[in-house]
Parts: C-alpha cells; sequence; structure tokens
C-alpha cells in the first residue's frame, strides 16, 4: 500500500549545485535581453492588448512569449510569468491580464515558437545530453524561465517588486527553480502537480510520459544509471527547494499517474519559506482543476495585489 504523504524520496546535492547555476546565470548575463515587442492586434480585446515577445536567452538563443497587459488600470502592474507543461505551448494569457496582471507566457526553447535551434522533441527533452549535467537539454529550458523574469523586471509597466510565477506540471517544477535563482524577485509561487522533483524516484512509482523515458534510456543505456543520477541532480526541485524565499501554494492530485504524489509530499517538506497544500483525493494530474484555480487566484492576489 502507498503512502505518498510519508514516502521518502531522496536526492543527493552536488557539492558545486550553487557554483554550477551561477556558471549558467553568468553565461545569460553575457547577453543582452533584447526584448522586441510586436502588438497583435487579432489577438487583443477590449481589456487586454497582446504583444508577442521575443528576447535572448542562455547561449544567446531567441525565445518567444506571449506578452499580455490590461488596457484598464494604471500601470505598473504586478507581474506574472506563466510556464507551460511539458508537452503543452503555451497559451496567449488573457485570462490573467483581464485580472490585472502584466503577463508572460513563456514559450521556452524546444516549443513551437521557440524551436528553430534547439528541438529535442516529445519525448525526448528529458533525457537529450542527460548523461552531461553541463549540456542537459534542460539547462537552457531552466534558464529560458529565468530570463523572462528579467524582462518583467526591467519592464516600466510592471511593479518589479509584486512579480510571480504559475504553472502546473513542468511549469510548477520550474516555479520552484526559477524562485531559487532569483530569490529577491519573486513575490509568490503557484506550483500543481510538480514535476522535476524526485526525478530518479518517479520513474519507479510510474509508467506514464514523461518519466518513462528515463526507463527507456536506462534500458537502453544500463550502465549511464550513475552518470544520469549525477546529472539530474542538478536540476531536482528538491535541491532547489531550501533556496526559495517566495510564499508558495503547492496542489496535488493524489491520484496523479504522471507526476507521483510522493515527490509532491517530497518537495512541500523540503521548502523552509511560508508553504500553502492542496491535495485533491480522487484526482489524477489536473491536481484538482477546474476548482483550483479559484485558489490559485486568491493566492496570487494576496501576494501581488496591493491591499490584499
Amino acid at each position: 500500500m502507498r503512502d505518498p504523504e510519508n514516502a521518502t524520496v531522496e536526492v543527493e546535492l552536488p557539492a558545486d549545485f550553487d557554483d554550477f547555476w551561477a556558471a549558467g546565470l553568468a553565461d545569460c548575463a553575457c547577453y543582452p535581453l533584447d526584448p522586441v515587442l510586436t502588438e497583435m492586434p487579432t489577438l487583443s480585446t477590449d481589456t487586454v492588448i497582446v504583444y508577442d515577445l521575443r528576447f535572448t536567452s542562455y547561449g544567446g538563443l531567441r525565445i518567444a512569449a506571449w506578452y499580455a497587459v490590461p488596457r484598464a488600470g494604471t500601470a505598473p502592474y504586478p507581474g506574472l510569468v506563466t510556464i507551460p507543461g511539458y508537452i503543452s505551448e503555451p497559451t496567449v494569457p488573457k485570462e490573467w491580464a483581464e485580472l490585472g496582471y502584466a503577463t508572460l507566457a513563456i514559450a521556452p526553447r524546444g516549443k513551437l515558437r521557440s524551436n528553430d535551434v534547439f528541438n529535442p522533441g516529445y519525448p525526448g527533452l528529458l533525457t537529450h545530453n542527460i548523461v552531461d549535467p553541463n549540456t542537459y537539454g534542460y539547462r537552457g529550458f531552466y534558464l529560458d524561465v529565468v530570463r523572462a523574469v528579467e524582462v518583467l523586471l526591467d519592464r516600466p509597466d510592471v511593479d518589479n517588486l509584486r512579480i510571480g510565477l504559475q504553472g502546473s506540471s513542468q511549469g510548477g517544477g520550474l516555479g520552484i527553480s526559477t524562485a531559487a535563482l532569483l530569490p529577491d524577485a519573486i513575490r509568490c509561487v503557484a506550483a500543481g502537480a510538480p514535476y522535476l522533483c524526485g526525478i530518479m524516484t518517479a520513474p519507479t512509482l510510474t509508467r506514464s510520459y514523461p518519466y518513462e523515458e528515463i526507463n527507456e534510456y536506462l534500458r537502453i543505456h544500463p550502465k549511464d544509471v550513475d552518470r544520469v543520477r549525477e546529472t539530474v541532480a542538478y536540476y531536482d526541485g528538491l535541491n532547489f527547494a531550501p533556496k526559495v524565499q517566495a510564499p508558495t501554494l503547492i496542489y496535488l492530485g493524489l491520484e496523479d499517474d504522471v507526476c507521483p504524489p510522493e515527490t509532491g509530499f517530497a518537495l512541500h517538506r523540503t521548502l523552509t519559506c511560508e508553504t500553502t497544500l492542496h491535495t485533491y483525493p480522487h484526482c489524477a494530474h489536473h491536481a484538482g482543476l477546474p476548482d483550483v484555480m479559484r485558489v490559485v487566484e486568491d493566492f496570487l492576489a494576496e501576494h501581488l495585489t496591493p491591499g490584499r
């Protein structure tokens, strides 16, 4: 009988974890963000202005995003970065702009609008160069989200003291890593069904993709198991978690067969910041949707909206 709440999920912390990510941030700093916004009248509405946004990230790659701002109200607006799931494409975030946020919906490298140079495919991203942490496909992917926050920090229409992160699955996991890498910039994180936590434990608990990619890789390359474990330790949300300072909302489906709830509970235990956990029995990877979105909206408003 599984006991997700009390299951042991262990990840070794690399001795040079901080130096590794400092080097990635330093590489990004070599490239001007050079954000270019193009208004999209056909996507805009009477209440929201939508822009196509492009900026430069890790390795000099140009990354795409949608940027949506409310027509009403007075800038600067609270900022929000929304992060997509593993196989999903970012949607135009008009609903968040209608709630008063200047919202950047990022399409990290490999997504359709950002795959000109890097395109490992789906499946494929999780195991792309997985035997070397320096060239692992997720390195640039993680840093793309960091750069998206930096775009908001530089925007005159964004209050850079009120920036939050929101996403589920991959979006939840990258919310944790981004908040850890930019602890002074992030006011709050809403992370649903967080992926990329307990990365080596999760494939032993599920046969669903994307974690099944690791099982498939190791069936073909069994001698690489130690190298794979060493690589993903640099990317595991459980190693980022103690560095998160922003209040964090986690929500889990207790019957999630994609991101096992054991790993979500482990994340909750590992976080040292102010943390709120919502669990949903009989729910799978949707983790309580659509009902949980009211919780997410209230959480973001509490931390990002003045007077709340």
